[in-house]
């Protein structure tokens, strides 16, 4: 062929290409071939990567979640588009030139913050992870989740760009006194939950990035608050207005839900902290495994601060070995752990726990039971057992 003819068809193919997008019509449907190469949108993963996000249908009427495909991960961070989402009312669209967040209250000036106005101020960025407290719910059961996404997919880990709120609440003057804040949503549900101000003066961000990009809107964009190592609901999306106060509010969300209902009908509040929590990504529920060397690996968190130690377990708990911890380990954010195995064939019992820093040890699900009972639906964080099958299926124990 010519370079002349080459020239040609090149020509053609990209005016084909150009018609289509002026169409609006989707690149790859198009199909398109520059010399013999389809034409797709950059950054789009490949046709054979398939892992995706679930959605929990028999909720879909209550409130939309969707769960982190975790036994798939690799690294630490959560692709934006993988990670994990939780909302009450649906995902409203703000157009952030016209988005503003209150602070008011006992405060010595009441202050509105355009999204330009944040922009200017001093910004970070910081690795964390954020989990639903609802994160293993199913755990508490007599039936545990078959797969790591169906069991833990409640939590992810990315890289989170903002400004500290401690410097938005010293431009308002915090005035003596207040102890507490109020953070509010602006979704349909106005969702709003109360926190003490001590953490806001330590690490709490106002956000408007995640991953290197402006949030995603499922994530809260263009405005979220991010509290790290708590509970993901008190890191309110949509982000409108804090409310400085003496006294929590008590609000529907930290009252009606987001409660640790005890054995003798108690409930505790306030719990907000998540503890140190491990899971096997691989080999996993749903994964097939074959005899021969096998790398187990995974992630451990913990919102009291860094992991110190994870354990593995191949025998349902009888003995344990340490696992190396992939560096950076970093407080507040999902560790990778990593330890070598040879598999015989025989059927076995996969386990991990973890330490945190404060010397906190994740405990067997018995342990979590003779404490809170079998009533609760949040902050589950027992020790995950995986089974492997003669024939090297991976199931739940």
């Amino acid at each position: 062929m010519t370079f002349a003819r080459r020239r040609w068809l090149g020509a053609t193919a990209l005016g084909s290409l150009l018609a289509a997008c002026k169409r609006g019509a989707p690149v790859a449907d198009e199909g398109p071939r520059l010399l013999g190469a389809t034409v797709r949108a950059y950054g789009e993963r490949s046709t054979f990567e398939t892992a995706k996000r679930s959605l929990d249908e028999d909720r879909f009427l209550e409130a939309s979640q969707t769960r982190t495909p975790l036994g798939e991960s690799v690294g630490v961070l959560t692709p934006s588009s993988l990670h994990y989402e939780r909302h009450h009312s649906g995902v409203p669209q703000i157009d952030p030139a016209q988005h503003r967040l209150l602070i008011h209250g006992m405060v010595d000036r009441p202050t509105i913050f355009t999204l330009e106005d944040l922009r200017r101020l001093p910004s970070l960025s910081r690795i964390h992870f954020l989990e639903c407290s609802g994160n293993s719910g199913v755990e508490w059961g007599a039936k545990p989740a078959p797969t790591a996404q169906m069991s833990h997919g409640l939590a992810s880990c990315s890289e989170w760009t903002g400004v500290p709120l401690a410097l938005l609440l010293a431009e308002a003057g915090v005035q003596q006194g207040a102890k507490w804040l109020m953070a509010e949503g602006a979704d349909a549900c106005k969702m709003a939950r109360s926190l003490p101000i001590a953490k806001a003066m330590d690490d709490i961000l106002v956000a408007w990035g995640q991953n290197g990009e402006a949030l995603r809107p499922e994530q809260g964009y263009p405005l979220r608050l991010f509290v790290p190592g708590w509970e993901g609901n008190v890191s309110v999306k949509w982000l409108r207005r804090i409310l400085v106060a003496e006294e929590p509010v008590m609000a529907r969300d930290e009252t009606a839900k987001y409660t640790d209902l005890m054995a003798d009908g108690t409930a505790r509040m306030f719990t907000f902290a998540m503890e140190a929590k491990s899971l096997i990504t691989y080999p996993s529920g749903g994964q097939q495994v074959k005899p021969g060397f096998c790398e187990i690996t995974g992630l451990a968190w913990s919102g009291a601060g860094t992991i110190r130690r994870v354990e593995v377990s191949t025998d349902g708990g009888k003995s344990w070995m340490d696992a190396a911890l992939q560096q950076p380990v970093l407080s507040k954010a999902f560790t990778r752990f990593r330890a070598p195995w040879k598999w015989d064939g025989a059927a076995c019992e996969l386990q991990s726990r973890c330490t945190d820093e404060s010397g906190y040890v994740q405990p067997a699900k018995e342990s979590l039971v003779a404490v809170r009972g079998e009533r609760s639906v949040y902050h589950y964080n027992g020790i995950k057992a995986w089974k492997i099958g003669a024939d090297g299926s991976v199931s739940h124990v």
